[in-house]
């Protein structure tokens, strides 16, 4: 079984824990093409095109020129530890005993506009490129012509070393789009979470991603590797909720939090 993540845009670079030892990206060639490219984009180009700040743009200027062709241990942060987005105060990877991150290596794979896909403890540089971006290269005019079938490809070979044959979708349709699933000779479940209030249950973006990290967490504390043991999710209070889900779509419901005061 294979769970999906989506990257997210703030970042956490202090250092890894003592003893973690970080890996090669798999498709960093290819992510280095693109950021060859990036670093041909002024500040106001960037601007316009990743639709951010002046102050974003110049920081992020710097960083593409900065980008190197290796990677360093002590200078890159492990994926896993380096996203700190919703998704990732959910999954909370720093707490994680040293052996559930390694586990996590072979189970989790987060997408990635400039990295294409990453393994937990693949070492990244800091960088900000989202899927949806409208870039130019050779390939075509997005990231998603770009990555091509790459993606795809990774993520078939990583199902066949499992031997599975089950994708469990918790990335954003931004980024599972760049996979290619319907191509897969997968199944794929995509959770649903939502919140329960008056009789009715809706999602709601900051719940939902929170509650995407802490399933990636149960699924690595669970080591789980049928797809079944997802319903008995309990984190955050979601319950399984068999009456509304269907084959592809799992949905899990709480009540709605009390807001904090």
């Amino acid at each position: 079984m294979l769970v999906l993540l989506s990257p997210a845009k703030s970042l956490d670079w202090s250092a890894a824990p003592k003893g973690l030892s970080g890996t090669e990206p798999t498709l960093l060639k290819e992510s280095r093409v693109l950021a060859k490219t990036m670093r041909t984009k002024r500040p106001r180009a960037l601007s316009k095109l990743m639709e951010i700040s002046e102050a974003l743009a110049e920081l992020n200027h710097q960083r593409f020129q900065d980008l190197t062709a290796e990677v360093d241990a002590e200078r890159d942060r492990p994926a896993a530890l380096a996203f700190n987005g919703d998704v990732y105060q959910g999954l909370d990877a720093r707490s994680l005993k040293r052996a559930d991150l390694e586990w996590a290596q072979d189970h989790i794979a987060i997408l990635s506009g400039l990295y294409g896909v990453l393994r937990p403890l693949d070492l990244i540089e800091p960088h900000r490129l989202e899927m949806g971006t409208a870039l130019k290269t050779r390939r075509g005019g997005s990231l998603y012509d770009f990555w091509g079938n790459r993606v795809s490809k990774h993520l078939s070979e990583r199902l066949a070393e499992q031997g599975s044959s089950t994708i469990v979708d918790l990335a954003s349709q931004e980024y599972s789009r760049v996979a290619r699933l319907k191509g897969l000779d997968a199944s794929v479940i995509t959770p649903v979470f939502r919140e329960e209030s008056d009789g009715k249950a809706k999602t709601i973006s900051f719940y939902a991603k929170r509650a995407r990290g802490m399933m990636a967490r149960f699924v690595i504390e669970k080591r789980l590797t049928d797809v079944g043991g997802l319903r008995k999710f309990r984190a955050g209070g979601y319950r399984f909720d068999e009456e509304t889900s269907t084959t592809g779509k799992w949905v899990f419901k709480r009540p709605k939090p009390e807001p904090v005061s």
